[in-house]
């Protein structure tokens, strides 16, 4: 099974703040949609509490919530998890040939090292934040594709599209 992390990342590598994004990328989120769909998420709980409740769970998707909190899970459409490990375990049981890791900041930290692949939409410009994606070292990673999306009446700021793979 492929580990994938995906992911919007500003230049100084901020993903949100107060828990939820600071940037509004319609297109991003319908390439995340579209990309993650009939697949299985890895999500913190946090991060996935940030969902806006009529998106939750991400429809057509096994969501995956990792937690330590047991009594966890009680809304329908979701599987918990007490650990990243066991999240992983838990899709490659399902039969799942990618799954995808969607944050936040925490499970992109413990996952990064597991990934195989990484979905980076890199948003051309900085914001202020409290979370970040984690550093990793781009030279151990090719870059299989790179999509430019200007910017326009919907999207304030250009961003790029990008697959890389980690060399083996």
């Amino acid at each position: 099974m492929i580990i994938s992390l995906i992911a919007a990342v500003a230049e100084n590598g901020v993903i949100g703040k107060d828990n939820d994004l600071v940037w509004r990328l319609p297109d991003d989120m319908k390439f995340f949609m579209k990309t993650t769909e009939h697949h299985c998420v890895l999500t913190g709980r946090r991060n996935y509490e940030s969902i806006p409740p009529k998106y939750r769970p991400l429809k057509n998707r096994t969501n995956i919530v990792v937690t330590r909190q047991q009594e966890y899970g009680s809304e329908e459409g979701i599987q918990v998890a007490p650990s990243v490990e066991e999240g992983v375990a838990m899709a490659k049981s399902l039969g799942e040939q990618e799954l995808f890791v969607i944050g936040g900041g925490q499970i992109y930290e413990q996952t990064i090292n597991l990934a195989q692949r990484l979905y980076i939409t890199e948003v051309m410009a900085r914001f202020e934040g409290d979370t970040y994606f984690p550093q990793y070292d781009r030279s151990q990673w090719e870059e299989l594709s790179r999509i430019r999306h200007p910017k326009d009446e919907k999207h304030r700021c250009e961003f790029y599209y990008t697959v890389l793979e980690k060399i083996p």
